[in-house]
């Protein structure tokens, strides 16, 4: 048997923690020393120690973590449960790290007030362009609710392009338009597209995979952003600055095209098409 100190510290806890989950009912002691009260454990005890912190950790209250140990909770279901909170986690530092992207971009666009900027804008018409798509809905046009969406879409659409074994020689196109629906104001409809020929059809990429024809515009405000979309706001501000400078009207949501796409996302060239009205 080990005392309270020594059991502490095989299970790397501390000894008023132990203490506290005695008078919870969580971890009694093996034996307590009738005379001096000191209080001892077995070895055996560290596999329900571990699974108290383990169910701690993955955000239970300790009342719960009782509840649960008093089920005989296995130790695969324990780890099917540390893995849904690792996803979790992970989930919720990719949101903070991506909200903190937006909050430094910001600042930079402050500092840089009243700077002239140095982004070319081009008018030009687009051509149409057929695209293999996939959709789904981002609670707004913010780019934290946007990326979560517009990756995934992306990903699967490429995989079903890949096994369907059609070459792409076309840029992606990404394009948005407000999804209409009362219940979820300010609710985008995200589209992932890639450029497809002719002959490819939508049958051939999967059942919910479309076949649409952007069509053309006869005047674009364009510009092109060098590095990730994470990044875009300064330039998509400065197109909207040149826009309303130039007295001209933007007539919907600009389209992203991607002109290269390498792994490194710091690396990429995406041009904003951004109709203009009459």
């Amino acid at each position: 048997m080990f005392t309270i100190g020594d059991f502490a510290k095989h299970g790397r806890v501390s000894v008023r923690m132990l203490r506290h989950y005695d008078a919870l009912g969580l971890l009694h002691p093996a034996r307590v020393d009738p005379a001096s009260g000191y209080r001892y454990y077995e070895a055996g005890q560290l596999a329900r120690l571990n699974r108290v912190i383990a169910l701690k950790e993955l955000g239970f209250s300790l009342e719960q973590v009782g509840s649960i140990l008093d089920e005989l909770v296995g130790a695969e279901e324990l780890r099917g449960m540390l893995r849904l909170r690792q996803a979790e986690l992970e989930s919720a530092m990719a949101a903070a790290a991506a909200r903190l992207t937006q909050v430094e971009t910001r600042l930079r666009i402050i500092e840089n007030e009243g700077t002239m900027s140095s982004i070319d804008i081009v008018v030009k018409s687009l051509p149409p362009v057929r695209l293999a798509e996939l959709s789904g809905i981002a609670a707004s046009y913010e780019g934290q609710d946007i990326g979560p969406v517009i990756g995934p879409l992306y990903d699967e659409l490429l995989s079903r392009v890949e096994a369907a074994g059609v070459t792409l020689t076309e840029p992606g196109v990404a394009y948005y338009e407000d999804a209409g629906d009362p219940s979820r104001p300010g609710a985008v409809l995200v589209h992932a597209g890639v450029a497809v020929a002719a002959g490819v059809r939508a049958e051939d990429l999967g059942g919910d995979v479309r076949i649409v024809v952007l069509p053309a515009v006869e005047r674009a405000a364009t510009v092109v952003h060098r590095g990730s979309m994470d990044s875009v706001l300064p330039t998509a501000q400065a197109l909207a600055q040149w826009i309303d400078a130039n007295g001209e009207r933007s007539s919907g949501y600009a389209r992203e095209v991607s002109l290269s796409c390498p792994a490194d996302r710091d690396q990429w060239v995406t041009e904003l098409q951004e109709p203009l009205g009459a």
